[in-house]
């Protein structure tokens, strides 16, 4: 077995490269640093012209306060108190003469009138219950006065109770027979019904009632 003895040497073809890579690289760093030279210059030119400048004033002299214009002054008002009682003002006043009054004599009064009570109800005087033309009849007219032929007109009052009843019987124009008077009381009285007479309130009350009748010899 033979060993062949090996030796590794850079070749000149590799050096010739790494060299050729280095100048590469060394060239673009040179042109990199000359890109600003070749930009166009882009500079605005304006004119400017010298202005003076006037001087600062001098300061202001400090103006110094006084304490009555540095803190306000407080006024406290004292407390107002109001009366509320009324004050009397007096009034000049003139006095006035009054007049004697009469004196009463002791023993003496004086009425004031009852005043009439206002009727609340029409009052209502008495009036026949049943027929008066049957109060007297041709019966009623005895013969002894048609023989004497008495004949005449009547005029009576009855007074009324509150009941109705006839009370009594005044005659107020004679016949001129006494016979024919008196029948004519006697008759209507016992024979003549009436409703009584009503009052203010409405309440029966005693009345009268006036009428006449006529005598006349039968036929």
């Amino acid at each position: 077995m033979s060993f062949v003895d090996q030796s590794r040497r850079p070749s000149p073809a590799s050096m010739a490269a790494v060299i050729g890579v280095h100048a590469a690289i060394g060239a673009a760093l040179v042109a990199g640093l000359t890109v600003s030279g070749a930009m166009p210059e882009i500079v605005n030119k304006i004119g400017a012209t010298n202005i003076p400048v006037p001087p600062p004033p001098p300061p202001a002299d400090p103006v110094e306060l006084s304490t009555s214009e540095s803190m306000p002054t407080i006024v406290q008002a004292p407390p107002t108190q109001i009366d509320i009682n009324p004050i009397d003002t007096p009034f000049d006043t003139t006095p006035i003469p009054v007049p004697n009054l009469p004196t009463v004599p002791s023993g003496t009064t004086f009425e004031l009138p009852t005043p009439t009570p206002q009727p609340s109800f029409d009052p209502v005087s008495a009036k026949p219950r049943n027929d008066p033309a049957r109060w007297l009849t041709d019966n009623d007219y005895r013969p002894s006065w048609a023989r004497r032929e008495l004949t005449g007109t009547a005029r009576f009052r009855l007074e009324i109770a509150a009941t109705g009843k006839v009370t009594s019987c005044t005659v107020t124009g004679s016949t001129g027979h006494s016979e024919l008077d008196t029948a004519t009381c006697a008759l209507v009285t016992k024979r003549a019904r009436f409703e009584p007479a009503r009052g203010s309130n409405g309440e029966p009350v005693a009345g009268s009632f006036s009428s006449a009748v006529k005598w006349e010899l039968p036929n």
